[in-house]
């Protein structure tokens, strides 16, 4: 039996324990992805990218007090977008969700955002009240979209050479099951570099040639100009969040988000730039008992395979090409 025989694909919303939901402006090209979990859920979280935009990342510290958090919010917006976690903070204030400090609940929420101000109006971020409608969506029964919706709105990828060659990338959430374990993979792909196969290593999306008929190269573009160093253009990150019904503990979760970047250098090319904030958020609700080093060679392909969804499920847009132009869809 090979290891891919091994995984039931199911629908994210079957790990019940959390719920997921977007919100876009799509004529302004942004969004975010709100994913809740009710009850907490211990977090963990790996930021590998030089250039981040996050919130709450310091509390997921394993030595940090707070042991579960409420939600992760995913932006566009760039730091702005940081704003959209207010809104999951008065939602979840409203149904009386956080943690307990006496006087009242505070909701705990994480999040982290990409930059997507060049596509549509860079006036227009993720606030507030998309954050807070997106929650609101994460309720509504309704399974989250993929591609041009929430978080990856306003994604793009192969950006070696600014906007001129890039392509459309967007949102991509894959989950499977094994047994008793539930794993799911969300994420907004936002790569300075290009999306390649898991499987194949082919590109793709990623940077165009001139008369945008084939592929560049993110890697070859910058092997050309090993001797001519330039600031890479900033407006870039790709952020996600496995979700799973596993148990496990603070620093656990912390060393998964770890492992779990190797999905992003197995479908990236190049992962990690000085021009990206790639960051990995996890939650485990607690309910199964898991083999960790197991659980992080699957979580790790859910990463991936999602990570492939978010090229894949992208359509054309802003003038943009797409991976559905190079192939049948």
């Amino acid at each position: 039996m090979s290891e891919k025989s091994l995984l039931k694909g199911i629908k994210i919303s079957e790990i019940s324990d959390f719920k997921i939901g977007n919100a876009q402006d799509i004529i302004s090209a942004t969004g975010c992805t709100a994913i809740i979990c009710e009850e907490g859920a211990t977090a963990g979280v790996c930021v590998r990218g030089g250039s981040p935009a996050s919130r709450e990342t310091e509390l997921l510290h394993p030595e940090n007090t707070v042991q579960k958090i409420n939600c992760v919010m995913l932006s566009g917006g760039s730091a702005y977008g940081l704003e959209a976690g207010d809104g999951a903070m008065t939602f979840l204030e409203e149904k009386g969700i956080g943690f307990d400090v006496g006087i009242g609940r505070v909701p705990i929420v994480c999040g982290a955002s990409l930059f997507d101000l060049e596509i549509g109006s860079f006036n227009i971020r993720p606030d507030k009240k998309m954050g807070y409608k997106a929650c609101v969506n994460a309720y509504s029964g309704v399974e989250p979209e993929e591609g041009n919706a929430g978080a990856g709105t306003g994604a793009t990828v192969g950006k070696l050479h600014n906007e001129k060659d890039m392509m459309k990338c967007g949102l991509g959430i894959y989950a499977v099951q094994i047994g008793e374990i539930k794993c799911g993979a969300v994420v907004a792909v936002n790569a300075l570099g290009d999306v390649t196969d898991y499987e194949t290593g082919r590109i793709l999306a990623g940077l165009l040639n001139d008369d945008h008929t084939d592929f560049y190269g993110s890697v070859k573009c910058l092997y050309e100009e090993l001797e001519r160093p330039r600031d890479l253009w900033s407006g870039n990150t790709t952020i996600g969040c496995v979700i799973t019904n596993a148990r496990l503990d603070k620093s656990q979760c912390t060393k998964s988000a770890s492992i779990i970047h190797n999905a992003f250098a197995k479908t990236i090319s190049p992962a990690h730039s000085t021009a990206d904030g790639d960051t990995i958020f996890i939650m485990a609700s607690g309910k199964k008992e898991v083999h960790v080093d197991a659980f992080n060679a699957l979580a790790t392909e859910v990463m991936a395979r999602a990570v492939n969804r978010a090229a894949l499920m992208a359509k054309p847009a802003y003038g943009l090409k797409a991976a559905c132009d190079f192939m049948k869809c």
